[in-house]
């Protein structure tokens, strides 16, 4: 019987979203809840909010089935905390479909597997694909739609395909001070008109430009939290700034006004255009055939 490899990630919201749209298809409602559950009980442990009774190789060899080759397994990720070496985190797990096997199998960077065609198909955060390979452009990107627009063919084989509506957004953020030096919204044109300094995390500048668009971003000046700092405390203290934000209550509790949704922090599926088969294309449409009317173009 053919299988087809899914890369995913090891931990975390991207990962949750895969099992739960997996789930939602397929009806392995209880095998989803139980990776998650295990997940997040995991994370709570690695946090200092949950106290385990078992040390981690016992924990790890409870949750595995070896009787059942197709049962969920997980592995042992080192931890960069204090005191905290190992993680559990996913491995993967294998179903058997209608004429095919379908497994999911935990990467740290799924994104990079697929450039490196070990996958045909994946899931990693939309975040990831603007950081890696989107091409800035002097006009912002403004959507999922736009993302293989801005790819270069020359530069890698892997397109967007669809999100899974997992959004959290990039948003712009600002003190009351900061907007009313303008008289325009808190959009994109405010910041096209603003000169100053705006604070994001490192790890998005080549993100946020590509949102903003480098004419816009033209007399900016990126400033970064210190390490430790509440983001949206930086942002406030330096007026204006971009972050990830579901309902804006923290900025809120920073005195700040929240602007335009820049860009949706998604985990869409990704396939390598190249190492595309039969037998992917009816694992894709597995994942997003009843969203084909939203699928990207590549």
């Amino acid at each position: 019987m053919t299988t087809v490899r899914v890369a995913v990630p090891r931990k975390g919201r991207p990962l949750e979203a895969v099992l739960e749209r997996l789930a939602a298809r397929t009806g392995t409602t209880d095998l989803a809840d139980d990776v998650i559950s295990t997940l997040q009980y995991e994370k709570a442990i690695t946090k200092d909010n949950q106290t385990a009774e078992r040390d981690v190789y016992d924990r790890l060899a409870a949750y595995s089935d070896t009787d059942d080759p197709t049962a969920p397994e997980f592995t042992l990720l080192r931890d960069d905390r204090a005191g905290m070496p190992r993680r559990i985190v996913f491995d993967s797990l294998t179903l058997d479909l209608d004429g095919y096997d379908l497994q999911l199998v935990g990467r740290e960077e799924p994104f990079r597997a697929l450039r490196t065609h070990e996958f045909a198909l994946g899931f990693d955060s939309a975040d990831l694909v603007l950081e890696e390979v989107v091409g800035l452009d002097p006009e912002p990107l403004t959507g999922l739609d736009e993302v293989n627009e801005r790819i270069d063919p020359r530069d890698t084989d892997v397109r967007v395909v669809s999100g899974l509506g997992d959004t959290v957004w990039h948003t712009l953020l600002a003190t009351p001070e900061t907007r009313r030096q303008l008289d325009t919204d808190l959009d994109r044109s405010f910041v096209d008109a603003y000169e100053g300094t705006l604070c994001i995390s490192p790890r998005y500048e080549r993100l946020v430009e590509a949102v903003l668009g480098t004419d816009a971003i033209e007399g900016i000046e990126f400033t970064y939290p210190d390490e430790g700092a509440v983001e949206e405390a930086a942002i406030a203290e330096t007026g204006l700034g971009v972050y990830l934000t579901v309902t804006g209550s923290t900025a809120h509790d920073y005195g700040l006004e929240l602007g335009e949704r820049l860009f949706p922090s998604e985990t869409v599926l990704l396939e390598n255009t190249a190492e595309t088969t039969a037998a992917t294309e009816r694992a894709t449409d597995l994942f997003v055939g009843a969203d084909l009317e939203t699928k990207l173009a590549s």
